[in-house]
C-alpha cells in the first residue's frame, strides 16, 4: 500500500440541503464521484481514511465558534456521512484498510494520528476528496505538503460553498503545493 484516499468532512451538516453549514448543490453533485473513488480504493486494498470534523455542543473555546454556526456536533445526525457514503462506511468500517479519524481542526493532520497511520503503512501519496475545497481540503493539503507527501486532489470530488475560494484553492494546490489535480 503506497497511497491513501482521505475523505474529508462529507457529512450531512456540510452537504445536505438542511445542513448546519452546507455547501448545498456543489457538495451534493460530487457524491457519486466520492463513492466511486472510495469503493475503488477499498477494493484495491489501498488505505481509506474518513477524516471527519467533530465539535462538542456549546464549546465556546473552539476558534470556529466565532466564525461558523454550530456544526458536526458529536452524536448528531449532522455528523453522519452524507447520502450513500454512510452505507459505504457501514459496509467497510471493519476492514483493516479503512480508518475513521475524529478531527477538531481544519487539517486532518492537526491533533490526530493521521501521519503516524500513513507512515507505518509506507504511504507516500495521498488523494483528497470532500468538502470544503478552500478550508479543510486546503489545510490538509498544506500539512501534507509540509510533511513531504505527494498530493492528488480529485477535482470532481471536492466542493465548497464559496465558488471563488474553490477555484482559488484548485490553482493553489497546483501552483504552490505542486499537487496533481485530476
Amino acid at each position: 500500500m503506497m497511497k491513501a484516499l482521505i475523505n474529508i468532512d462529507y457529512t450531512n451538516d456540510f452537504v445536505a440541503e438542511n445542513g448546519a453549514l452546507t455547501c448545498g448543490e456543489p457538495g451534493q453533485a460530487i457524491e457519486e464521484e466520492i463513492i466511486r473513488l472510495t469503493k475503488k480504493f477499498i477494493d484495491h486494498n489501498d488505505y481509506v481514511v474518513f477524516a471527519i470534523d467533530m465539535h462538542k455542543e456549546n464549546d465556546d473555546l473552539h476558534p470556529e465558534t466565532k466564525l461558523y454556526p454550530p456544526h458536526n456536533i458529536e452524536k448528531t445526525a449532522g455528523r453522519l456521512l452524507y447520502g450513500k457514503l454512510q452505507d459505504v462506511w457501514e459496509e467497510s468500517k471493519e476492514k483493516p484498510n479503512v480508518y475513521w479519524i475524529d478531527k477538531t481542526r481544519y487539517s486532518a493532520f492537526a491533533g490526530t494520528d493521521l501521519e503516524m497511520k500513513l507512515r507505518e503503512r509506507g504511504i507516500t501519496e495521498i488523494h483528497l476528496v470532500g468538502v470544503c475545497t478552500d478550508i479543510c481540503i486546503l489545510h490538509t493539503a498544506i500539512d501534507a505538503y509540509n510533511r513531504g507527501f505527494k498530493i492528488v486532489v480529485h477535482k470532481n470530488g471536492v466542493a465548497s460553498f464559496n465558488q471563488t475560494g474553490h477555484d482559488w484553492a484548485l490553482q493553489h494546490f497546483t501552483n504552490t503545493l505542486g499537487a496533481e489535480v485530476v
